[in-house]
């Protein structure tokens, strides 16, 4: 089996910066692709980026398309997602996922088989 755990959330004002990590265990997904998504307190879980197994493609949601970045380094089998110019509304626990399927529909949630247990981002004004 394989694990998930996100780290580096927490608390920043508005206009700073954080960057999360997902560090993998139990196997390699080196040949996976991986996607972050958050959700907020009463609202549906959004997609936010994904990177294919390669980091040849990225993709991003409009919403934080030139602020935040996903990256990986399949050798420290881990995952990256920097943020910068945090909103408020970016606010929300952001999950970690892998696809080992490599399906193209990167956007869905139903398309990831691993899952973190979440790490939150509060922004503050």
């Amino acid at each position: 089996q394989g694990q998930l755990v996100e780290s580096g959330g927490g608390l920043v004002q508005a206009g700073g910066s954080l960057r999360l990590s997902c560090a993998a265990s139990g196997r390699t997904f080196s040949w996976y692709n991986m996607g972050w998504f958050r959700q907020a307190p009463g609202k549906e879980q959004e997609f936010v980026a994904a990177i294919r197994w390669s980091g040849d493609s990225t993709y991003y949601t409009d919403p934080v398309k030139g602020r935040f970045t996903i990256s990986r380094d399949n050798a420290k089998n881990t995952v990256y997602l920097q943020m910068n110019s945090l909103k408020v509304e970016d606010t929300a626990v952001y999950y970690c996922a892998a696809d080992a399927h490599l399906s193209p529909r990167y956007y869905s949630p139903g398309e990831y088989d691993y899952w973190g247990q979440g790490t939150q981002v509060t922004v503050s004004s």
